[in-house]
């Protein structure tokens, strides 16, 4: 295998086997090849040919066109065997709810998995207590309980801990858990969202009021001006970066099986709707490794001057039928942390396979990120994603049978296919994988031309390898202008830089707002679960312009948003800004 030194780090830090005193006792190959055999056992079950699979799930991983969830890597193939990155987990309104969600979610912390919860469920603050006689103290006091005990999980020294931690726009409590993260410290293990319905999106166009409901007693007990509640979710927003919004009816109605439940929360990155006690295994797909031809990268007459490059689809057709098949035999293989979680994760069989490489693959192409091309071809690029996954999960159906809960879905219908998994795609921030692969994040723009990040304890120094060979090639390379590049990050206020390079080149925070989440409705249009895309700011950008992208992502069909004003005090791990992969 052809790995940076980077990728070597990451593989040494997170994923490969260690003895009891630390040492690294797997290369990554081996490593590759335990989960390849791992996932690959499952065909016995279905009378297939186990080494047949094993060796095709082998090439497509050490290639790096294919990269499965985390936990995958890390637990394949080992006792703890758990195998997904996403989870959901219920919160009623007891005692004996909350902490045995706790301790639930402690388990899955612990094997690598990352949890969400809807707390809105819990009376608020201030009522009545009948059992005791006291008053409640409200969903965001366990909230602040749930983030203690995340900071003692260590996750088995593998990954953080992460939750996501969701409120309804209409509990009464609403407004702390708005206003929460502004507080120096608090709920640092969780991303949050704010779960907003489209009765109060219509409240906030309307100049007017929505009522607020007590959970407990399901009775309205006020109400309050929507613009009033939205102006201190964009104050939160634009000081914190928390919280995101979800819109929550849309993500209902794109519920595969409403029968089984309504969904309430997502995993830490928002990119993953689930029902109570549902889980998720992810992969993603390189994208940059289906560009042809691969090279020359650019010609003297220009970026893309008369030289076209393609998307090679069938190798990508290809990929994704085996990609699909591996995450559908890693549910079978899979080692749940609770009964609940493999009874719902078995009968509904979801699975989200993704993409990466996707600012890579527009360099390749010589569009930049915010041009009309580039949309188009992200668009058309996730209907053929997801039409390719459909189909074959709709011939892993015809061969191991539907989805246990099939009837009453969706796909319960004479035009919709019979398929597998009741849903296939997903796109994931990809923050790890991408520096195993080699290649940008999910479909994020590149954040810097140079930067540094941290994997656990272990600093990695990214540079951007096209930009250099562009430089050379077109003849204004220099040591002065590596030097200068990698001190910004980015080519702003640097002369001599072709205006075309300069436009293909643009990092997250140079790219308008509305083109972020114009990509992000993009890949939503054809994405059966949700998108995980940072709505990048610049340290400049007034309130008025995140409320704007709020309004702007909800008229776009986006399923959630997050905003990150560059340069802001962070009060928290911001969690979905690295890593859910």
């Amino acid at each position: 295998m052809n790995l940076t030194e980077n990728a070597l780090k990451v593989f040494k830090a997170r994923y490969l086997l260690k003895d009891e005193r630390g040492t690294v006792i797997e290369t990554p190959e081996e490593m590759f090849r335990r989960v390849a055999r791992t996932i690959a056992a499952a065909e016995i079950q279905y009378g297939g040919n186990a080494a047949e699979w094993e060796e095709k799930f082998y090439e497509l991983m050490t290639s790096l066109k294919f990269l499965p969830n985390s936990p995958t890597l890390m637990n394949a193939g080992k006792e703890i065997g758990q195998l997904a990155a996403c989870f959901v987990l219920p919160v009623d309104d007891s005692m004996h709810s909350i902490f045995d969600t706790l301790k639930n979610a402690a388990l899955i912390l612990q094997s690598g998995g990352g949890t969400g919860f809807s707390f809105t469920h819990l009376r608020p603050k201030s009522d009545v207590v009948h059992s005791t006689g006291g008053i409640a103290s409200g969903p965001v006091s366990f909230m602040k309980i749930y983030n203690t005990a995340t900071d003692v999980i260590k996750q088995g020294g593998a990954r953080r801990g992460a939750n996501m931690g969701i409120l309804r726009i209409d509990h009464p409590d609403i407004l702390d858990f708005i206003r929460i993260k502004r507080t120096e410290g608090e709920l640092t293990n969780f991303n949050i969202s704010v779960s907003v319905t489209d009765a109060f999106i219509n409240a906030l166009k309307n100049e007017g009021e929505y009522e607020l409901v007590n959970p407990r007693s399901e009775t309205v007990v006020g109400k309050i001006k929507a613009h009033d509640v939205f102006r201190e979710i964009v104050e939160s927003a634009w000081e914190t970066g928390d919280p995101g919004l979800v819109f929550i009816d849309r993500i209902n109605r794109d519920n595969p099986t409403p029968n089984i439940g309504s969904i309430e929360s997502t995993n830490p990155c928002g990119e993953q709707p689930l029902l109570p006690y549902e889980a998720c295994i992810l992969g993603s797909l390189n994208l940059s490794k289906y560009v042809a031809p691969p090279s020359p990268l650019l010609t003297k007459g220009g970026i893309n001057g008369g030289w076209s490059a393609e998307i090679d689809y069938k190798s990508l057709s290809e990929d994704i039928k085996t990609a699909v098949r591996f995450l559908d035999n890693s549910i079978d293989v899979n080692k749940y942390p609770l009964p609940a979680i493999e009874a719902m994760h078995k009968g509904n069989r979801k699975i989200g396979l993704g993409v990466m490489g996707w600012a890579d693959v527009l360099i390749l192409m010589g569009l930049p990120y915010n041009h009309k091309k580039a949309f188009e071809l992200g668009e058309m690029i996730m209907k053929f994603m997801r039409d390719e996954a459909r189909n074959a999960s709709a011939e892993l159906a015809r061969e191991r049978g539907v989805f246990p809960n099939f009837k009453g879905s969706v796909y319960d219908a004479p035009d919709m296919p019979c398929v597998r998994n009741a849903t296939t795609t997903t796109i994931a921030p990809t923050g790890t994988l991408s520096v195993v692969a080699d290649c940008s994040s999910g479909i994020e723009p590149l954040f810097a031309l140079a930067y540094k990040k941290l994997v656990l304890d272990t600093e990695l120094f990214e540079i951007n390898r096209y930009f250099f060979d562009i430089a050379r090639e077109r003849g204004f390379y220099s040591d002065a202008l590596r030097e200068q590049v990698i001190n910004r990050g980015s080519l702003q206020g640097i002369k001599k830089i072709p205006n075309d390079v300069r436009k293909l080149f643009k990092t997250a925070h140079e790219i308008p707002f509305e083109d972020h989440i114009e990509m992000q409705a993009c890949f939503q249009k054809f994405t059966d679960n949700a998108v995980s895309k940072t709505i990048n700011m610049s340290h400049k950008a007034r309130r008025e312009d995140v409320e704007r992208a709020f309004m702007l992502a909800y008229d776009k069909g986006c399923k959630g948003i997050t905003v990150f004003r560059y340069g802001i005090k962070k009060r928290g791990t911001l969690i979905r800004f690295a890593d859910s992969d």
